[in-house]
């Protein structure tokens, strides 16, 4: 993978597909939709349950992080729960709770059976230190903030032929503030290619100026957060 030249100075670090807010000791990843491998008709590459606890548990010991936050999606069926994801959501808990940090939910348009098998914290949005407000993505928000983290639409960016998934942040592009999407932490999630997509391809509404938004991607070999050049200029570049 090429380094690029930009150089853009946040208030948070990007691990694998989570974000780490160091002003309020705060880990939050989006779209982890436990049960998609088992409701899939193909057999899924990896156990996603297995996958996605063993990744958060190595973020949570190198972090160290008070609380985690899961920005919706935690489950991925809308009408069933699938084999296996009671189990799943309990070892995600048990993993969180061994950490010695809290676990909020913020549920997302998929968790419908959420209350069936989390009997956590969850809240339609959680405000964090440092002006921050984390919700799914898929409605508006109606906290006012000065910063948004979301998830909702998996972004992914083509780089060379490889589809990676990415991070975008968009400076003062809602209502002024600062917005942050997620790529989906679950790796069986293909993500939506950004690098042709235009504000109204987005779901969630708040992305309004996709042109000004900022991808990053986190090199798996290095831990290396590589920024590029806005939506707008990254189509003639990549």
């Amino acid at each position: 993978m090429t380094a690029t030249d930009v150089e853009i100075d946040v208030p948070f670090s990007l691990h694998d597909r989570a974000v780490f807010v160091p002003a309020a000791e705060t880990l939050v990843l989006a779209d982890v939709h436990l049960g998609k491998a088992a409701a899939s008709r193909v057999d899924a590459p990896i156990d996603d349950g297995i996958d996605v606890v063993d990744r958060l548990d190595g973020l949570l010991a190198e972090l160290e992080p008070a609380t985690v936050v899961v920005a919706g999606d935690l489950l991925h069926s809308f009408s069933r729960l699938p084999r296996g994801v009671e189990r799943d959501v309990a070892r995600l808990v048990e993993t969180v709770d061994e950490s010695g940090a809290d676990l909020i939910v913020t549920p997302g348009n998929h968790d419908t059976m959420l209350e069936e098998v989390f009997d956590g914290d969850a809240s339609d949005e959680y405000a964090l230190a440092d002006g921050w407000v984390v919700c799914h993505g898929h409605e508006p928000p109606e906290t006012t903030a000065e910063r948004y983290i979301v998830g909702h639409d998996h972004p992914a960016l083509s780089i060379e032929g490889r589809k990676l998934p990415c991070f975008l942040y968009g400076p003062d592009s809602y209502e002024g503030a600062d917005v942050l999407v997620l790529p989906a932490f679950t790796r069986l999630a293909a993500g939506s290619t950004v690098n042709g997509m235009h504000s109204r391809d987005f779901q969630t509404p708040l992305v309004r100026t996709a042109d000004a938004f900022h991808p990053a991607v986190v090199d798996d070999s290095s831990g290396e957060t590589l920024w590029f050049p806005p939506l707008g200029e990254c189509r003639q570049l990549l």
